[in-house]
């Protein structure tokens, strides 16, 4: 029986997705390609993950509940995909889970430089009013939620390597724990270590950061 992925901190579960192996092999072989970045071979890599991305971009993109008065979920997927292309250029991923990594860093980049577009000094959200008062960027709309989701995504990025790809997969992405582990091509266990290692990190450093709003 396959479990979901579970939560972070105490604070979002991950339902169930739909299984992943026949895509994950599928797109193992197109990463053992001769070229990432040859035009046919990328565009079927993005065929294959399409949905999976889709929803990075979408789960990211609430991490910036300001930016979605003025951008689209398929508008943050364009321009990441367009910066993973030229990260392929760069860097080969061997395995997909190393892919997902690589592309959650674009969409994370692609987001934080809207981010700045739009509520920079000169910025139109900055300037921009609603009702009277300004809207602030990059603040948790959940009002139980300890930390704002700008600040929640800034300590997954810190995590170490191997636990961030986990969170990902789990938490962003919405993959099972046994799903994570085809992806990542280790075993259920690791995963579930990997797993409880990240919570606990993220878990102490909302800690601290109550902390330092108490002091």
């Amino acid at each position: 029986m396959e479990q979901p992925g579970g939560s972070v901190g105490g604070l979002i579960s991950s339902p169930s997705a739909a299984p992943v192996n026949s895509t994950t092999t599928a797109m193992q072989r197109l990463l053992d390609a001769p070229s990432l970045t040859n035009e046919e071979v990328f565009n079927e890599l993005l065929l294959r993950a399409s949905e999976r991305l889709r929803v990075l971009a979408r789960r990211k993109l609430r991490g910036f509940p300001a930016l979605r008065r003025w951008v689209e979920t398929d508008d943050v997927l364009q321009q990441s995909m367009l910066r993973l292309y030229r990260a392929l250029k760069q860097v080969r991923p061997a395995t997909v889970g190393e892919f997902f990594g690589l592309a959650g860093l674009q969409i994370r980049r692609e987001l934080h430089d809207l981010h700045r577009h739009h509520f920079g000094p000169h910025g139109v959200g900055a300037n921009h009013q609603t009702d009277g008062e300004s809207r602030l960027p990059a603040v948790a709309e959940d009002t139980e939620m300890p930390v704002g989701w700008d600040r929640l995504h800034q300590m997954i990025e810190a995590l170490p390597d191997e636990e961030r790809a986990v969170v990902d997969l789990l938490f962003v992405s919405e993959l099972t724990q046994e799903e994570a582990a085809q992806v990542l091509c280790v075993s259920l266990r690791t995963v579930k270590r990997r797993w409880q290692s990240a919570r606990l990190r993220l878990g102490a450093a909302i800690e601290r950061e109550g902390h330092r709003d108490d002091g």
